[in-house]
């Protein structure tokens, strides 16, 4: 039994905003991605960080969920990301994956997950371009202090859509965070092509960070540990 992570899936399979547009890697990105999880056993947990469906809500975004309870994994983790418009209330979410069959899909939000001895942890996080907001910014903290005190004194993960720091960006409230809760590594999305060579790996203060966008990986869920 393995755990993995990937982010931005951005599939489209009923919206109208296919990524292959974009050229380069992103062509046949639903492909790369059902080749990508083969990797992945029929009993492993896979946490997706975010920016998963182009679908404006629950029912656009059906086509793409089942294709993502299709893949191998008998736990797929649903962060929220940016682009994410289907998102709601964790009640109607779950209700409609129980409602379709979905039975791999379950929300990561507000909560936290047991893996062995590590508790996986974690929310949308915070970007530059929004600082303005303060209310949801702060909203955003108070989801990541509930998911990581829901952790307990268990080893501790965290996966977040947007990077906590890259190259000429820190957020110093949520790096914090992950300090003050510490959490051994951290795994984010959200940056693509040109942007990749802003993305901080390795370890930083007492966190180790890394990147796992799907155009980043080859659209192959990265292994975090058995």
């Amino acid at each position: 039994m393995a755990l993995y992570a990937i982010g931005d899936t951005h599939l489209s399979l009923s919206a109208n905003k296919p990524m292959d547009v974009f050229g380069g890697g992103w062509e046949g990105y639903v492909d790369k991605l059902r080749e990508g999880f083969s990797r992945v056993d029929a009993e492993d947990t896979v946490v997706l960080c975010g920016d998963l469906s182009w679908g404006m809500g629950l029912e656009e975004a059906e086509a793409d969920f089942a294709f993502l309870d299709a893949l191998p994994g008998a736990r797929k983790l649903l962060l929220k990301g940016n682009h994410d418009y289907w998102w709601n209330t964790a009640a109607k979410m779950n209700r409609f994956f129980q409602e379709k069959g979905f039975s791999t899909l379950q929300i990561l939000h507000n909560n936290c997950y047991f893996y062995g001895e590590y508790a996986l942890c974690g929310t949308r996080g915070w970007f530059y371009e929004e600082k303005g907001d303060q209310k949801v910014f702060k909203r955003e903290l108070i989801r990541l202090e509930a998911s990581l005190k829901a952790a307990g004194e268990r080893r501790k993960l965290c996966f977040l859509h947007y990077p906590p720091l890259y190259q000429g960006y820190r957020c110093p409230e949520i790096i914090a965070l992950l300090e003050q809760y510490g959490v051994e590594r951290c795994y984010y999305g959200h940056l693509h092509g040109g942007s990749h060579r802003l993305a901080v790996e390795g370890l930083h203060g007492n966190v180790e960070y890394h990147l796992v966008s799907a155009d980043f990986t080859g659209f192959r869920p990265q292994k975090i540990c058995e």
